[in-house]
């Protein structure tokens, strides 16, 4: 009987265990995991901390016992402390007991995840330990924010992508003055561009938060807090400023977490597994290992717009990755499509969602692209109500093919960027989508969809560039 080792279970963990049991009921898996959850949510711990969560209990979608009605074999509160690729054998210790013990397998699945960036800063090791700073990853660092905000009077926030401006816009709506902190020049700088992150930034200061962008932090120390006591506050040390608050929080971003392996196995420089196409490992001479996968924040995805493979961490990738194990763990037979980093964010009223890359990424690239940006209603005036949608799409000079785009309005626009996902994976050209045929009717759009009006904006700003050219 083939005996499969699963390390770590939230979402590519609980999703390739589940996948490998309904392929191969009759197989043995053994899902090691060193918390006593699976399957958290992390995405919602910004809106638990705002008081939009109505349960606590929902933020998990499966369970240690679902699994094993499924038929694995949960190892919960183990961690794996060694791996033998070669040898098929790892050691795991019973974080309750203390005691230690090795297991072999056929065949071995790493989804063993992401851990926060915590960058070498001075101070903030420290300021961690004595809870003056925290991480926003998993339940329980969920549960130690949501408690502190409860007394908190003010909060640093250092990140502006994703989790940085969540948690700083959820904690607003509570009162709490929140700074918030970044590295880059703009707020979700790697998900948008200008276009969309000032209309960001402008939501922020409506509501009191203090931006301190292009701020490269340099060190954290101790601070008397709002309550008077000594040491239970903390500032924030910039190469600008500094800032102080009751508490710090770290948005960072996350690394993968594959200390374990990386010796081991092929990854890229940051120590994300790269896998192939069939979600398949390899040496690190590039030798195929028919036995070992990885998927999720461990590992790589194909990214489409770049036709490369690179470290995205989303949910999505990892849930969409992880299915694909249990199809091609006995032999290969489905390729992973790839993805586009179809993501959506809300802050405040303005909702903003994107597929693909930015212009400022596809440049920073040394790609040949161009973008094109409109502004219009989502559907007709005369309607009692209607709301403007900023929209920009990226697009290759040379083939005009859709490298990305993004949407921002005080309306729900995150099909939108749906809608882009599909196109790129298909590669579509600014041409195609332009004459893709799209519903009209006045409670939802105008006339011409504006998905549609964008396409043809960048048809016509393509070929007025062409006509300029030839000109000359």
């Amino acid at each position: 009987m083939t005996t499969v080792a699963v390390i770590g279970c939230t979402h590519a963990g609980t999703f390739a265990a589940t996948s490998i049991l309904k392929n191969h009921p009759d197989w043995t898996v053994d899902v090691f995991e060193k918390n006593d959850t699976v399957s958290f949510l992390s995405c919602g711990i910004a809106l638990w901390a705002g008081n939009h969560v109505s349960s606590t209990e929902k933020m998990f979608y499966s369970s240690p016992e679902e699994l094993e009605k499924s038929g694995a074999s949960m190892h919960m509160c183990h961690e794996v402390t060694d791996v033998d690729i070669k040898g098929k054998k790892l050691d795991a210790t019973n974080l309750e007991s203390g005691k230690s013990k090795q297991y072999r397998f056929d065949k071995l699945v790493v989804t063993t995840g992401s851990s926060p960036a915590t960058p070498f800063i001075q101070g903030l090791r420290e300021a961690l330990q004595n809870g003056q700073a925290m991480l926003c990853k998993d339940f329980n660092d969920g549960k130690r924010i949501v408690e502190r905000a409860k007394k908190a009077k003010s909060v640093i926030v250092v990140g502006a992508g994703y989790i940085g401006s969540e948690l700083a816009e959820q904690l607003s709506t509570r009162g709490i003055k929140v700074t918030l902190v970044d590295a880059l020049p703009h707020v979700l700088d790697n998900n948008y561009d200008k276009t969309v992150t000032d209309q960001a930034e402008a939501a922020f200061r409506d509501h009191d938060v203090t931006l301190a962008m292009g701020q490269k932090v340099v060190a954290f120390r101790p601070e008397t807090g709002s309550d008077g006591v000594e040491d239970s506050g903390i500032t924030v040390v910039t190469e600008l400023g500094e800032y102080t608050a009751d508490l710090a929080v770290m948005g960072a971003g996350f690394v993968p977490n594959t200390r374990l392996v990386s010796a081991q196995l092929r990854t890229l420089g940051y120590g994300a597994i790269i896998v192939d196409k069939y979600m398949r490992a390899a040496t690190p001479e590039n030798d195929v290992l028919d036995y070992v996968f990885a998927a999720g924040d461990c590992a790589t995805v194909h990214f489409n717009p770049t036709n490369s493979d690179e470290y995205r961490p989303l949910a999505t990738n990892a849930i969409r990755e992880a299915m694909l194990i249990g199809e091609n763990i006995e032999e290969p037979t489905k390729e992973y499509a790839g993805t586009q980093a179809t993501s959506a964010v809300q802050l405040y009223d303005l909702s903003m969602s994107s597929s693909g890359m930015t212009l400022d990424l596809a440049q920073r690239r040394h790609m040949e692209a161009d973008a094109v940006t409109i502004q219009e209603n989502y559907r007709p005036e005369f309607m009692l109500s209607t709301t403007p949608v900023t929209a920009t799409i990226v697009f290759d000079k040379q083939s005009s093919r859709i490298l990305g785009a993004q949407f921002a309005a005080e309306h729900d626009i995150s099909m939108a960027a749906n809608l882009i996902s599909v196109a790129i994976q298909a590669g579509f050209t600014i041409d195609q989508l332009a004459a893709t045929d799209m519903l009209f009717q006045p409670n939802f759009d105008q006339p011409v969809n504006y998905v549609s009006s964008l396409a043809m904006a960048a048809v016509a700003k393509r070929d007025q560039d062409a006509a300029k050219a030839e000109g000359k």
